[in-house]
């Protein structure tokens, strides 16, 4: 018997939080039962794509969302449901955007249409309007609701809805992230820094995750210690920005680029702080990961308590001064010792092979209907 086929609607599938949310999840699942193709807005190939096709999934592609072409977009979703009457189950991680593509599905006899919530705000640009029009119709596009955690279903759906939403948490292999002592040596010793004080960051150069800010933070770090370093994991359009931005405060040698990495289960092994001091997150997955390794997380006031598993976050407010973020990641790090966390982020229900088995008796009890 073949398996039933999801589709996954994404903006592309490189390695950002929802997307490594996904593949933990596909990774895990039966896909002798199910499998997952993907719907992305981008033609240009991405860090995920060819896992996908190895594990049996197809990836379809799309013109992005454009405002001012909006009348050709929905004639491409138009004529990609006409071609591919084979997916009862349509699953749109575009936030306030999955009411197009769910309008669409509705139109084309798609019974099953989750909008999936991964954010707890929007970025006000040229496509605030869109987004905002979009939020306040997608109750009339889909009829299943999913979130990455309760503050990302009440921003998406309303206060009112938030019994009506399901909570899919950010899962992770907590396996492949537990603390190990060994291994932080070995990543350190590659990195060349094995006697340095290592801060670490994962996330996509946009202005949501505040770098300008976080290189501030390092920067009254660095004056105070002198052996540290700070580990930039991602990739996007501002990195250029903060590359001149490190230059000009003569932090080169101890801030390095990593780039979009495959091994972040091991680089983490390498940080003694995690430091995020993101402007808005729905449940961020590298925050899971992050307290999965063990590791003393520094984070905004803006992020959900919800993902605080361990007790070994710390949440500042954005208004305070750099210096007072240094301190703060300065103060938490003296006699702090990584230990196994691996427990509490089970207990938390952020273990994927936990997760899994729901997600899997959902999609198939769906598609029988």
């Amino acid at each position: 018997m073949e398996p039933i086929r999801i589709l996954q609607v994404v903006t592309h599938m490189n390695r950002g939080g929802a997307e490594t949310m996904l593949m933990n999840y596909y990774r895990n699942i039966d896909r002798t039962k199910i499998q997952f193709d993907f719907l992305a807005h981008r033609s240009e190939p991405k860090a995920y794509d060819d896992e996908i096709r190895a594990l049996g999934g197809r990836i379809y592609h799309l013109s992005p969302v454009d405002p001012f072409g909006f009348n050709g977009y929905k004639k491409e979703l138009k004529k990609f449901f006409a071609e591919h009457k084979e997916y009862k189950i349509v699953h749109a991680h575009l936030d306030t955007l999955s009411t197009y593509v769910l309008n669409v599905a509705k139109e084309a006899g798609v019974t099953v249409r989750i909008a999936h919530s991964h954010n707890t705000k929007m970025d006000f640009d040229f496509k605030f309007p869109i987004r905002l029009y979009s939020k306040l119709k997608l109750k009339k596009t889909a009829n299943q609701y999913f979130a990455c955690g309760k503050d990302a279903g009440k921003w998406l759906f309303g206060s009112k809805e938030i019994d009506n939403v399901t909570i899919l948490n950010n899962a992770i292999d907590v396996k492949g992230y537990k603390y190990d002592q060994q291994k932080a040596l070995e990543v350190k010793r590659s990195l060349n820094i094995e006697d340095k004080f290592v801060i670490g960051h994962i996330g996509r150069f946009y202005k949501q995750k505040n770098h300008e800010f976080l290189i501030d933070i390092f920067y009254e770090v660095y004056k105070k210690n002198k052996q540290s370093v700070l580990l930039l994991v991602g990739d996007g359009v501002l990195k250029p920005q903060i590359i001149e931005k490190v230059s000009k405060l003569n932090l080169s040698e101890n801030v390095k680029f990593l780039g979009v990495r495959s091994d972040v289960a091991d680089l983490v092994q390498a940080f003694d702080v995690f430091l995020f001091p993101s402007l808005y997150e729905g449940l961020p997955v590298t925050l899971i990961e992050a307290q999965a390794a063990g590791l003393k997380c520094i984070v905004s006031d803006c992020i959900t308590n919800e993902c605080d598993l361990t007790g070994n976050m710390k949440f500042l407010n954005l208004k305070d001064s750099p210096e007072k973020w240094a301190e703060k990641v300065l103060s938490e790090y003296e006699g702090f010792v990584k230990t196994d966390t691996s427990e509490f982020i089970k207990r938390g229900g952020f273990d994927v092979r936990e997760n899994v088995k729901w997600l899997e008796e959902f999609y198939l009890t769906e598609w029988r209907k």
